[in-house]
């Protein structure tokens, strides 16, 4: 009975007026109460976060939780990419000359994600890697390569379910959800971090400071499970040969690997 109310309370509602409600409830201190069976039911790993269930005065604060120092291991090698959150790695794949990409049967448009023609034709004929945050997740962002941030920007007003429902049914969630993009310079060449909204306007919270972002460095954080998009420039990724989708992955895990641009 619990885990069928939490479903619908997280991932599958999406109107305006009962995500407000749902907000308000995670943040107040009333939410304390349910802390212990939600971490029940979605099975939280109690032994790796930084405080105790009972130190957590809202479900919003157990959502956003932090982890013990040494929880996570990033690979350091000089041309590894990193998952930047712990996730189901869905899909991987080309982006095609016309900037569309195929996710769980459905096209979507790179430009319209990005919402920057300017920027758009370095990805074309690149790859995208699509990673889904579930509600039992770690939902704090980490970078997944080492640069400086060239530009950051917000789009989209309204967040639906990006789970497997609404990747098949949505219209056009990744594209179309609030999202905040953070595109990255690396010395091999462009990498966008797309940080795909789930549930509640403005659910992506941005924590990192200045322009240069350190590969496994906190960069923001998702108050509900929601998914990242990584965009990659033509000819500069090769995905990990062992990866298979879906897989499960961690913050700090070897996903592929970047090379020069030829």
């Amino acid at each position: 009975m619990l885990q069928g109310f939490y479903r619908l309370m997280i991932e599958l509602t999406n109107g305006r007026l009962t995500s407000g409600i749902l907000k308000r409830f995670s943040r107040s201190r009333i939410s304390r109460f349910v802390v212990p069976s939600f971490a029940k039911v979605y099975h939280l790993n109690l032994e790796e976060m930084e405080k105790g269930l009972t130190e957590f005065p809202t479900l919003h604060d157990l959502f956003v939780r932090t982890l013990k120092q040494d929880a996570r291991i990033i690979d350091k090698s000089h041309d590894a990419v990193v998952s930047p959150v712990d996730s189901v790695i869905e899909d991987v794949g080309p982006i095609n000359e016309t900037s569309d990409i195929i996710v769980k049967g459905k096209i979507y448009s790179i430009e319209e994600m990005l919402g920057d023609r300017e920027l758009l034709a370095k990805y074309l004929n690149g790859t995208y890697m699509i990673l889904y945050l579930s509600p039992s997740h770690y939902h704090r962002i980490h970078s997944p390569v080492d640069g400086i941030v060239t530009k950051q920007w917000t789009l989209g007003a309204k967040s639906y379910p990006v789970n497997k429902l609404g990747l098949k049914y949505g219209v056009r969630t990744l594209a179309k959800n609030y999202r905040v993009i953070t595109e990255v310079k690396t010395e091999f060449g462009h990498v966008a971090v797309v940080k795909v909204g789930a549930m509640f306007v403005n659910s992506i919270e941005t924590t990192h400071k200045g322009s240069e972002l350190v590969k496994g460095g906190e960069m923001a954080y998702f108050s509900f499970g929601s998914t990242v998009v990584l965009l990659f420039e033509k000819n500069i990724f090769q995905i990990d040969p062992t990866l298979q989708c879906p897989k499960n992955i961690k913050v700090g895990e070897k996903i592929g690997i970047l090379t020069k641009s030829v």
